[in-house]
């Protein structure tokens, strides 16, 4: 080979193995990590519109609320209807939207990345008149874990906060129950109308008209041992605030009916709940129930939990909605769900 050949032939090879040392040196860099979402979406402003309150209970939006109230930054919320066009995320909540009371925008120019986000906290057989939505959003926002952004009614976290626990002293109850949209065909009907032949339940709300404030609620509950933590359907992750702040925020014994137990199971705290599908029948559960409350160790046990876990609830409709700026860069940008009916019904 000649020297010019030469000279040539390392031209051409010096860039490409200039290019692949920095390219090795970069996977290096990096750890190895797989290629993710464009890092600028982190850096940039997301603003969001919410574009009707849920059941028309307003909260205030002035200033930059995610970041002050959840230190969650450059999230923007809004409830102002004109700012539709420069929207990065549009919220619908379906109650409005199913009934009429609110319509969707069908009418106005979409921008082309602006996403449409279904909200709903309801079980399924709440969320009606699903079929017209199809094709029509890109994420679900619901308690369900499989949700795009999933907003559970409560969680429980690492540590413990013994602080924000103190059981009540005398307990004059053995069981409660709060209870104001009562139908007699619900699962939780018909296991409170046969448990009540073997044990007392005191039960409040709109059913007995026995109605409880908010500044009433849990020290009425805080008086019993246990709380009927009924939910109005037994369906996948539904998991309301009924245990969250009823039972154990009132610092009662939750007696669950919902969900599986494996689902109590991973996302309850441990060993903190008793669950109606473990009893034969309603007379062996009150049974247990008595045994409880007679056992101060067995009793004990259901409070363990606190020296290793707390929980948070989740209720104010601002910090959720944040929630969707946390999510943002993981979201898939091109997701339309065709049949939101049978994904809601899953």
């Amino acid at each position: 080979m000649t020297q010019s050949k030469f000279r040539v032939l390392l031209l051409l090879i010096t860039p490409v193995s200039f290019l692949s040392a920095m390219f090795f040196y970069n996977l290096l860099e990096n750890g190895l990590h797989p290629l993710k979402h464009d890092p600028e979406v982190s850096q940039r402003n997301i603003n969001i519109l919410l574009w009707h309150w849920p059941f028309d209970r307003s909260y205030s939006l002035a200033g930059d609320k995610c970041l002050a109230m959840y230190n969650i930054s450059r999230c923007f919320l809004t409830d102002n209807t004109s700012a539709f066009s420069t929207a990065d995320v549009v919220v619908f909540h379906h109650q409005e939207i199913s009934r009429g009371v609110s319509s969707l925008p069908l009418h106005l120019h979409r921008p082309a990345s602006q996403r449409w986000v279904w909200m709903s906290l309801e079980p399924p057989v709440n969320n009606i008149n699903l079929a017209q939505f199809n094709g029509i959003f890109n994420w679900t926002m619901s308690y369900r874990r499989d949700a795009d952004i999933s907003i559970p009614y409560g969680q429980t976290i690492q540590g413990a906060d013994e602080r924000s626990f103190q059981a009540a002293p005398n307990r004059s109850c053995l069981v409660s129950w709060v209870v104001s949209r009562y139908q007699a065909h619900q699962a939780r009907s018909r296991v409170y109308k046969s448990l009540k032949k073997y044990i007392p339940v005191e039960v409040y709300g709109r059913f007995t008209k026995k109605l409880l404030s908010d500044k009433n609620l849990l020290p009425t509950i805080a008086k019993c041992l246990f709380y009927l933590s009924f939910e109005n359907s037994e369906v996948k992750d539904y998991i309301s605030e009924k245990l969250w702040r009823n039972a154990f925020q009132a610092g009662a014994i939750p007696v669950v009916l919902g969900p599986s137990r494996a689902t109590y199971e991973a996302l309850a705290p441990p060993q903190s709940f008793i669950h109606v599908a473990d009893y034969k029948s309603t007379a062996d559960l009150a049974a247990y129930l008595k045994h409880v409350a007679q056992d101060r160790q067995i009793h004990d046990r259901y409070f363990q939990w606190h020296h290793t876990h707390s929980i948070k609830t989740y209720t104010d409709w601002r910090e959720r909605l944040c929630q969707i700026c946390v999510k943002y860069p993981s979201l898939p940008a091109n997701r339309v769900y065709q049949d939101l009916e049978s994904w809601v019904n899953s």
